[in-house]
């Protein structure tokens, strides 16, 4: 898109951290500030979706970080500032249902660096899409709720259901474009 990219900052922790958004308790799992421009990465979290939420490998872990830098793309690009806009007019379940489409369109630029990776580098091992795809569905906002609540709330997803995530993971890796990854037109999600 003819602009210069700048990588962000990784921050890794376990507990608490504090960013430009504020404080974080290790409940929130990985996240982007745009403040600072840094992904932060909760070791606790990676620990509990290897061991707790059936996500296993050194891949699914490649993927949550690839969905935080995908954040940070999309910081970039202003599509969060647009949508934290947009979403400060609307009501809960429509900012809701705004997030959602935000968290896909990071699973799908995940996938589409994996995609890309591996046409420069070729670092993807046997079983590495298995372990990303396994990953995406286990942060699956049905699923995370199923387990925590006994039942699912569609109207309060913020990240999308497993079903999206894997969905929208293989499509970046599959197209390796970003134009594939537009999960704001009508009728994507």
């Amino acid at each position: 898109m003819n602009r210069r990219y700048q990588e962000p900052r990784l921050v890794l922790f376990s507990g608490a951290v504090q960013s430009a958004c504020g404080m974080a308790q290790s409940a929130v799992g990985p996240f982007y500030c745009p403040g600072d421009q840094r992904v932060y990465i909760d070791l606790d979290f990676l620990a509990q979706m290897q061991l707790q939420l059936g996500a296993p490998g050194d891949f699914a872990a490649a993927y949550v970080i690839a969905h935080e830098v995908g954040h940070h793309v999309q910081n970039q690009l202003g599509v969060l500032g647009r949508v934290q806009e947009l979403r400060s007019r609307v009501a809960e379940a429509e900012g809701n249902a705004l997030q959602v489409r935000v968290e896909l369109q990071a699973d799908c630029l995940a996938g589409m660096w994996a995609r890309r990776a591996q046409d420069a580098r070729q670092i993807l091992e046997d079983g590495d899409i298995e372990e990303g795809l396994a990953a995406a569905a286990a942060v699956g906002d049905d699923r995370l709720q199923g387990r925590a609540r006994g039942h699912v709330q569609p109207d309060s997803f913020t990240h999308g259901s497993s079903e999206q995530r894997v969905r929208w993971f293989r499509t970046g890796l599959q197209s390796g474009q970003l134009e594939a990854c537009d999960t704001f037109r009508p009728a994507r999600p």
